[in-house]
């Protein structure tokens, strides 16, 4: 697990690796060494057999693949002979050996754990399956170190292959008490020791339930290099939260007036498109436009330059001229009172060496001129409360409690039309650009300051200190839940990042476990994203895993039982008796009476209500899922274009199902505010045909209606891990 980038210095030999490990509460076998044959033998004649026998030393790495390992010697004469033909396998190389006598400890499970120091996010450790599964499989969680005892509890967790851990052929769970007591030790070696580069136990062996450190490995560093590999990358200034660090965002989100220089009258240029979006938003405060040639835009008049702008009117320029001039106009505007600026302007980090030199230069001027910068490469900033939206491209969307932040402008386009589609908006949202001088971290710390922001939803392809990413995070989400889609989890999306932005993505487990530990919900994608935001900013927070599946329709039932068996954080219980003989009051006798619930088509016009005010207010559900809403209005929408409309009676079956499914999508958010439970909304007709009257009530109340059954239990899996991490985190 040794990082390239730590230097190292001296491999200790097993039994020093071993000693050392031990002195912090790793468990390892009682062991000895010997010099000699006869030596051995004693030792093992003390030990008791079978033992097992290792030539050791401090330049002998891997043992086994060099065959300088015997297993299960059982006899004294075995374990002379086997020291002998060890002894003979010696290189010269190999400096001092030694032999290495230790009692044959069997188990029905080998697993790895270990710690080493990444050059980006610091000390990590390191969990997962050992021995030959550790490449074969290659199922590895990370944290960063240290950890507290929630905090590696959390990692084993995340194991993927849980099943390994419990019982299994006949031997008894894992302790995993004892194994919250080795991460933990390793996350304290780590912190402790900066001169420790890595450190391997694999394998772990479990021993009747106990894992067992039989083999280890430690490396030492300079310990120089030691702050550097508890940091990670360069040093970035830390700011506590809720400190005035973050007002100093405010001209970017809250602008008393507002600058947009290098206004166009071509509508195709980015000058002239900020304006339009700026003024065709409803921005209420002053607005200046310069063009070097006076010219009349969109039918106001302009300023040759930031410098004729009066003095203290406006805090906020966008930047949409020529790179040549972006240092003049910086410096006008910050003479003129301007404190924040947004650069679309492009051609810095992204471009290359040179490029990167620029953008160092620019933002040194703007420290200096005591301005913030937003970008350069940006596509632009929306602040719903201040009903600004200054940026190069629409939408324009409704406003919400979603604070967006993005390292690609198109992705976040991307969230605010799912914004404008749903009608679950945002309080603010900004495209971070090259991030010259603001991260994304300094976004979401401005959000979880911010009474109109209640989750943060970022877009993230790479961080400058990873440490100091982490960190700061990690104290975000204490205050609000913070839903991440990371990009570059793959080579090509790595290079791709790279060649974005300049941003250098690292493997993408680590990234996991980083993001894990912070508390953060990672999404697997765009949609998957904003679906977990939009439920955290709309629905009750969830206290539990315990979910209850509500369903006009039996497959999609099925479908829904089958993603919650594949969640983390959710599971399907029976229904509890008492609420089972409460329903039976409601529903004919060919309902499912299982959990999910099946209403076989048995509704009246009172039933889906009734049914979810039982489920839902009962103590042993957590959250509900109500699916197939809609299904009767999309007949009556064929029923009303299908030309026998409104005869035959269809006028009024029709008016009946949209009333009746209108009524669904409204009881929905009543019960979820009388019982301050989630309860949630899944059909795809929230996007085939949002105008169907289901999910445009679901809408109108406020709330979101996920796609399809998958994605709503992965929005809802997310709520219970923002759920868990909070508790956490705060602890």
């Amino acid at each position: 697990m040794a990082n390239p980038s730590v230097p190292i210095v001296r491999t200790l030999s097993e039994p020093e690796s071993k000693d050392l490990v031990a002195a912090y509460g790793v468990p390892v076998p009682g062991e000895a060494t010997a010099e000699d044959a006869p030596a051995a033998a004693d030792a093992a004649d003390a030990l008791g057999y079978p033992v097992v026998l290792k030539l050791a030393g401090d330049s002998i790495a891997h043992k086994t693949e060099r065959g300088l390992v015997r297993l299960g010697l059982a006899t004294r004469s075995a374990v002379e002979a086997a020291a002998v033909d060890l002894l003979g396998l010696a290189r010269s190389e190999d400096g001092a050996v030694e032999l290495l006598i230790a009692p044959m400890i069997s188990g029905d499970r080998e697993l790895i754990a270990g710690m080493f120091r990444d050059e980006q996010f610091g000390p990590l450790v390191a969990f997962g399956l050992g021995g030959v599964l550790a490449e074969a499989i290659g199922d590895v969680v990370f944290a960063p170190a240290p950890l507290n005892r929630a905090d590696a509890a959390a990692l084993i967790d995340r194991l993927a292959t849980q099943e390994v851990l419990g019982a299994f052929r006949g031997q008894p769970a894992v302790d995993r008490e004892l194994l919250v007591d080795l991460l933990c030790a390793l996350g304290r070696l780590a912190a402790e020791r900066s001169d420790v580069a890595s450190v391997d136990l694999n394998p772990l062996i479990v021993c009747e339930g106990r894992p067992i450190a039989v083999d280890a490995l430690v490396e030492l560093a300079d310990p120089s290099a030691g702050d550097r590999a508890v940091g990670g990358g360069d040093a970035v200034e830390r700011r506590a939260p809720g400190s005035a660090g973050t007002h100093r965002l405010d001209p970017l989100f809250n602008p008393k007036g507002v600058i947009v220089a290098g206004a166009s009258t071509h509508p195709g240029k980015f000058g002239f498109v900020t304006l339009h979006n700026l003024l065709a938003g409803g921005y209420e405060g002053p607005v200046f436009a310069t063009n070097r040639e006076r010219a009349e835009v969109l039918g106001r008049p302009t300023l040759a330059s930031v410098d004729e702008v009066p003095e203290g009117e406006a805090d906020l320029v966008i930047v949409c001229t020529p790179k040549a001039s972006v240092r003049e106009v910086l410096t006008q505007a910050a003479h003129r009172g301007v404190r924040g600026a947004f650069l679309t302007t492009a051609g810095y980090g992204e471009a290359g060496e040179a490029g990167r030199a620029e953008q160092a230069e620019l933002v040194a001027l703007a420290e200096e001129l005591d301005l913030v910068i937003a970008g350069p490469n940006g596509q632009g900033v929306i602040s719903t409360p201040a009903k600004l939206c200054a940026q190069i491209v629409a939408p324009n969307p409704p406003a919400g409690s979603i604070g967006v932040v993005s390292q690609s402008g198109n992705l976040v386009s991307a969230f605010l039309n799912h914004a404008v589609s749903s009608g679950v908006g945002v309080s603010r949202a900004i495209s971070a650009g090259n991030a010259a001088m603001l991260e994304p971290i300094d976004y979401l710390e401005y959000f979880a300051d911010d009474p109109a922001t209640s989750v943060g939803l970022c877009y993230l392809e790479g961080v400058g200190d990873g440490r100091a990413f982490y960190e700061r995070l990690r104290a975000v989400t204490r205050r609000m839940p913070v839903v991440v889609v990371k990009g570059g989890s793959t080579g090509a999306g790595a290079r791709a990042a790279a060649s974005h932005t300049g941003s250098l993505a690292s493997d993408d487990r680590i990234v996991d476990g980083v993001l894990a530990q912070a508390g953060a919900v990672r999404a697997a994608g765009v949609e998957a994203g904003f679906d977990a935001a939009a439920m955290l900013a709309t629905q009750p927070p969830v206290r539990g895993g315990r979910v209850v599946v509500v369903t006009t329709v039996g497959g999609w039932g099925v479908v829904a039982a089958d993603a919650i068996e594949r969640s983390a954080h959710l599971r399907l219980d029976p229904l509890p008796g008492d609420l089972s003989a409460a329903i039976d009051e409601l529903l004919p006798p060919r309902w499912s009476r299982n959990n999910p619930i099946d209403l076989a088509g048995g509704e009246t016009r009172d039933t889906v209500p009734s049914v979810l005010e039982l489920v839902a207010s009962h103590p042993s559900t957590d959250a509900v899922l109500l699916l197939g809403l809609g299904i009767q209005s999309n007949q009556a929408a064929l029923m009303r274009s299908g030309g026998f409309y409104p005869d035959h009676g269809l006028e009024r079956i029709v008016d009946y199902h949209e009333r009746q499914d209108e009524r669904y999508g409204r009881a929905a958010a009543e019960v979820s505010a009388s019982t301050n439970k989630p309860v949630i909304c899944a059909t795809e007709l929230a996007v085939t045909q949002p105008s169907n009257p289901a999910p445009a009530a679901v809408a109108a109340t406020g709330r979101y209606a996920c796609a399809s059954a998958e994605r709503a239990v992965a929005a809802l899996d997310a709520m219970v891990a923002a759920s868990t991490a909070l508790g956490r985190t705060s602890s």
